[in-house]
């Protein structure tokens, strides 16, 4: 007798996992936004609500490609990495620029969209259809180097933009996705070392100067405390202000006063700790913890390597999101302006995430033999 679980494969515990922390950022966004009404002073057009709609659009994203075959990407993945590269290209020279001089954006209208984000996961995509193709040559040096190649090519257009986070993130996935591939390990440490080898050079050549001071003052943040260190010093003082169970969701004062700069973006944990405090850190570690494992199942369970290789690249994709955004909060690294996954505001990321939820979908619907 065929079960239930055999025929309705969809895993709902991972799209639920997804949907609770965009509801969580929900609340986040909400609360440190009390007082940024919309354009027209309405909360129907304020940040809760385009986000609202961001999440709506990327559940929307998720469900279509879920039913979609993953495999059929693989034929088309080329095309997407060339219009990614395409993209990067654009906004480097036409891109809109940020607050705080990055150019990171392309303006659709009334939307803004970072190439970057959606640019994670076509090069998990392309990765994947190298790596599965490769397999029999795996573990020599030149499919080691062609690999890295397809992900350094993205990672320097996006440094240039500047966004030395998100360039890390391409190479943290390379690094994941080779490893899970079955590259010969010496070979991936040779690499490695010779990145760290040739850091310091980088620092000097080609690490500009706003990239320079974001290093400067993570390390010494007080040298600059009215100025480009106040965030920092502002969201250590949030996080650790909240103790067990925090202040209250919207009675933080580091929030509700604006001491926090970006508190609904790169900040939105630090409004978490202070407000929420240890325990709402906790749940918001465990609903991660959960959507990872589900991850994590669907490439235990795929039927074929190309599919291992996305699931275990959207993983490492949102996984190392959330922790070095989290690391920026508590000052375990220099800001970045990566966003936390599901949680942080703004569309492209969003969408993107969902997107991803999608990719995992496709892959567990397309196997027959399900497990728990």
């Amino acid at each position: 007798m065929i079960s239930w679980r055999e025929t309705r494969p969809f895993d709902f515990i991972l799209l639920i996992a997804a949907i609770a922390l965009t509801g969580y950022g929900l609340l986040l966004i909400y609360s440190g936004t009390l007082d940024s009404p919309g354009e027209d002073g309405s909360f129907l057009t304020g940040p809760v609500t385009r986000q609202l709609i961001f999440a709506a659009i990327g559940v929307a994203f998720a469900l279509v490609v879920s039913r979609a075959d993953y495999r059929f990407l693989a034929q088309n993945s080329g095309y997407l990495y060339m219009g990614l590269i395409s993209a990067l290209l654009f906004v480097l020279f036409l891109g809109t620029e940020g607050t705080y001089g990055s150019q990171r954006w392309i303006d659709i209208g009334p939307v803004h969209v970072q190439p970057s984000e959606i640019g994670k996961l076509i090069v998990i995509l392309i990765l994947a259809k190298y790596l599965s193709d490769k397999q029999d040559e795996i573990k020599s040096l030149h499919v080691l180097f062609i690999s890295l190649a397809i992900a350094a090519v993205p990672a320097l257009l996006v440094f240039a933009e500047p966004d030395l986070g998100s360039a890390s993130i391409f190479l943290l996935i390379w690094f994941g996705m080779v490893v899970m591939a079955g590259a010969d390990m010496r070979h991936v440490l040779g690499m490695i070392g010779m990145f760290v080898a040739a850091a310091p050079f980088a620092l000097v050549a080609i690490v500009t100067d706003y990239q320079r001071e974001r290093v400067s003052l993570f390390l010494d943040p007080a040298a600059d405390a009215q100025g480009s260190g106040f965030n920092i010093l502002q969201a250590e003082i949030s996080v650790g202000s909240g103790g067990l169970f925090g202040k209250g969701l919207t009675e933080g004062t580091q929030t509700q006063l604006d001491y926090l700069r970006t508190q609904t973006t790169d900040y939105v944990f630090s409004v978490l700790g202070e407000e929420l405090g240890f325990i709402g850190a906790m749940i918001l570690f465990a609903l991660f913890i959960l959507l990872c494992m589900r991850g994590l199942r669907a490439a235990s369970i795929s039927q074929d390597v190309f599919g291992r290789l996305i699931a275990v690249g959207v993983v490492i994709f949102i996984l190392f999101q959330a922790f070095i955004n989290i690391g920026v909060n508590i000052r375990l690294f220099p800001v970045t302006g990566i966003p936390l996954p599901f949680i942080s505001q703004g569309g492209s990321s969003l969408i993107t995430v969902f997107i991803a939820i999608g990719l995992l979908e496709s892959v567990i619907v397309r196997h027959r033999q399900v497990t728990l």
